[in-house]
């Protein structure tokens, strides 16, 4: 790769991660028991350890992918993080109300394209300027 677009490829995984990183340390951990009632009342099992479980993937995926060390595990932590989150929370599919469906479904379109972000990551690795290259 050219040796001006390299940087370009640090700062894409910077700004990338800094949406999952900011969630994690900005909302979830500091609101831990307002999140954990908002999950619980959405259904989902176990909040307070999926919570745990997803500040972790947050925190380690986005650092992973940003170093660019073991970077696609750091994808797939992400990547099994939107899935997740999607399904739970922005289910627009389920609602009749525009007011509703709109927003969520806006929602679930930008965690599509993050994902997609992922899926690169894990099939080409994390590019030049990371601590392993190729992994």
């Amino acid at each position: 790769m050219n040796l001006i677009f390299a940087p370009l490829n640090l700062i894409g995984r910077l700004c990338l991660v800094t949406i999952f990183l900011m969630s994690a340390v900005g909302n979830k951990i500091p609101k831990f028991n307002t999140v954990s009632d908002y999950m619980a009342s959405a259904g989902v099992p176990m909040p307070q350890l999926m919570l745990a479980g997803a500040i972790v993937f947050l925190i380690a995926g986005s650092l992973f992918v940003a170093a660019g060390y073991k970077a696609r595990l750091g994808a797939l932590l992400l990547l099994t993080f939107l899935v997740l989150a999607t399904y739970w929370f922005h289910d627009f599919w389920n609602y009749d109300d525009p007011e509703i469906i709109n927003p969520q479904m806006i929602a679930f379109m930008k965690n599509l394209g993050l994902a997609g972000a992922m899926l690169m990551i894990i099939a080409r690795g994390p590019g030049p300027l990371s601590i392993n290259q190729g992994k």
